[in-house]
């Protein structure tokens, strides 16, 4: 048993908390009262996960740093600062898996309201205005995931179930991957983005990973192609999207998470043509919070009886890079 765990919250506490008092001696912060009593603790399980709170209340003291943190989320960005990464005896672990299905689901479900329209079909519901018109269809059409983890695996393995034609991108270049088929790295990358009707961001935020939606980028893509986002705003210069949305240039986007959240209300993506926000709520279920607590248990009591944790961190990459073991 961890000799102090927190859990970071907001709002509301996690469930099964009887289940985790049972396990570990608990105490429970909000972001306010984190510097307070993160110092000693020996484990931290951040239910909030995107927020400066745990950077800023990191103890400068190593020896009273957490040895384990873990992550109710996949994205592990708001962690990877010098303190923690660099602490070797810091052991990170994420939620990879909860959301793969619920994320991938999103996203066939954002391709497809774009490729029939049905904002437009909503509006012109709302003005009771009957107009019928053309839609495309996503069957044959090419998609390319960017981003080759568990997340952009699933998200493959639904669209090419749809009917669409996939790849990826990814650091290694292959063509026998078994949900991608094709994984193009950055030699081919430019010749893939020009051939790719959707392009849908999956990867992690990292310091290799900000802004690789460039100009350029955007450049390379299809003419009428769009762009995807369920991964991290900061993938994306979003400055230069706007440009290339408002020139015409590609057809529209689906925008799940910004570089500001929530988006400033003067932001010109919330007015533009052929554009969907929605509130980085790609991977939110109904039963979202019991598959992340269940993880979390799970770890906890791999910790207590001495046995290798799942989904642990590669803190240098950013992403959970070795195979997992199953669950107890």
């Amino acid at each position: 048993m961890p000799d102090r765990l927190v859990v970071l919250y907001r709002g509301n506490r996690p469930p099964a908390t009887g289940l985790i008092e049972r396990l570990a001696d608990t105490v429970y912060a909000t972001e306010e009262e984190l510097p307070y009593l993160l110092p000693g603790a020996d484990a931290l399980l951040a239910w909030v996960t995107i927020t400066p709170a745990i950077r800023e209340a990191w103890p400068d003291n190593p020896e009273k740093a957490p040895r384990w943190v873990h992550a109710a989320s996949a994205g592990v960005d708001s962690f990877l600062f010098p303190a923690l990464v660099e602490d070797p005896g810091v052991t990170l672990t994420n939620s990879s898996g909860v959301y793969n299905e619920p994320i991938a689901e999103y996203v066939l479900g954002l391709i497809l309201a774009l490729a029939k329209d049905f904002p437009g079909t909503w509006e012109h519901q709302q003005h009771r205005e009957w107009r019928p018109h053309q839609s495309e269809t996503i069957s044959g059409r090419t998609a390319l995931v960017w981003g080759t983890g568990p997340i952009g695996r699933a998200i493959a393995r639904l669209l090419r179930a749809a009917g669409m034609q996939v790849c990826g991108a990814g650091r290694k270049a292959r063509t026998d991957h078994p949900d991608f088929g094709t994984v193009h790295d950055s030699a081919t990358l430019h010749s893939a983005l020009a051939e790719a009707d959707y392009v849908v961001l999956a990867a992690p935020l990292t310091p290799d990973t900000r802004g690789m939606v460039d100009a350029p980028v955007l450049a390379a893509m299809k003419p009428g192609a769009r762009l995807i986002n369920v991964a991290r705003g900061g993938l994306v210069d979003e400055e230069a999207l706007v440009g290339h949305l408002a020139a015409g240039r590609l057809a529209g986007a689906a925008l799940d998470v910004f570089a500001q959240e929530p988006l400033p209300a003067e932001s010109p993506l919330w007015d533009m043509p052929g554009v969907i926000v929605s509130p980085h709520m790609a991977g939110e279920t109904m039963s979202e919070r019991e598959g992340l607590i269940e993880l979390f248990l799970d770890n906890l009591r791999r910790r207590a009886e001495g046995l290798p944790l799942r989904n642990v961190v590669d803190k240098r990459r950013g992403y959970v890079v070795d195979s997992n073991p199953p669950p107890l």
